[in-house]
């Protein structure tokens, strides 16, 4: 594992390169099954994103004690996972998803 120290005041825009943003006015995961750690997945198709990209990941609705969260998992493929925190199943409905897909900077060497 490596970490780096910047000398100067690095500013986050300069640690990413690109930002692809990616919204879905009508998305409906799919229902996390009953029981503590059971999740859910929905593929979607986001042109550009790669792997090692980090993804932050929106949804307007409550997520209900679960948590909602995104990663790249092949490229122009973002994975939303719906994680079942509760004792009973979750479904969220449909809602407003937005994923913002940030490309590190390839001129930032560690």
């Amino acid at each position: 594992m490596a970490t780096k120290t910047f000398s100067k005041r690095a500013q986050f825009q300069d640690v990413f390169q690109n930002v692809i943003v990616y919204s879905d006015n009508a998305f409906d995961p799919a229902n996390a099954a009953t029981g503590s750690g059971t999740f859910s997945a929905t593929d979607v198709t986001v042109t550009g994103a790669a792997l090692g990209d980090v993804v932050l990941a929106s949804f307007n609705l409550d997520a209900t004690d679960a948590v909602v969260t995104a990663a790249v998992t092949a490229a122009n493929t973002v994975t939303v996972v719906v994680l079942n925190n509760t004792a009973g199943a979750v479904n969220l409905g449909a809602g407003i998803l937005r994923l913002y897909v940030l490309q590190p900077n390839s001129q930032l060497s560690f």
